[in-house]
């Protein structure tokens, strides 16, 4: 029960903050799509987000900006060497378990952390229960561990929770402030 609202949650904010462009390119089979607990609700939702007009999306006193994602989720080795490997910028590995509370915890700060850098570091994530070949193969013996590589070299490392100012700190060094 708390699994279906939280989900059902999570679709009608998505829903609701697609942009007019956005809702004109929704399939028409998104509804069956959805599992029966809440198809009928997001039948709804999207019929709302339809109406409403591009003048009505969001008012004039909000602004609508647009930010790039900071973080991605590693598919399979050959996307971690595509993605961190040979990536030109830094790149903070964040080895995580879904089970792991601390990772929870850590994984929205160290997101912040990289934000405020504007695109001169990204974050890949790695569950170590999906690959754990990578997690043996840099020596994650503990989660969250976060491993800075920068030109496909590890470069600096740290183990468990720390606090923003840390993370900031860490963020700076590693691509050299």
């Amino acid at each position: 029960m708390y699994f279906s609202q939280m989900a059902h949650r999570l679709l009608v904010r998505r829903i609701w903050t697609l942009s007019a462009k956005d809702t004109r390119c929704l399939p028409t089979s998104t509804a069956s799509i959805a599992s029966s607990s809440f198809s009928t609700s997001l039948q709804s939702a999207t019929a709302r987000v339809l109406l409403l007009s591009p003048s009505r999306t969001l008012p004039r006193s909000l602004p609508h900006t647009f930010s790039r994602t900071v973080s991605f989720n590693v598919q399979d080795h050959e996307d971690f060497t595509e993605r961190v490997i040979n990536s030109e910028l830094p790149v903070l590995v964040d080895f995580h378990a879904q089970w792991c509370g601390p990772c929870k915890i850590l994984g929205p700060r160290l997101e912040k952390a990289i934000a405020k850098q504007k695109g001169r570091v990204a974050m890949a994530k790695v569950d170590i229960d999906d690959h754990t070949d990578l997690a043996i193969e840099y020596g994650v013996s503990a989660v969250p561990t976060v491993i800075a590589i920068r030109g496909g070299d590890v470069v600096d490392q740290f183990v468990g929770i720390k606090d923003d100012n840390e993370l900031d700190s860490f963020v700076s060094k590693v691509i050299g402030q």
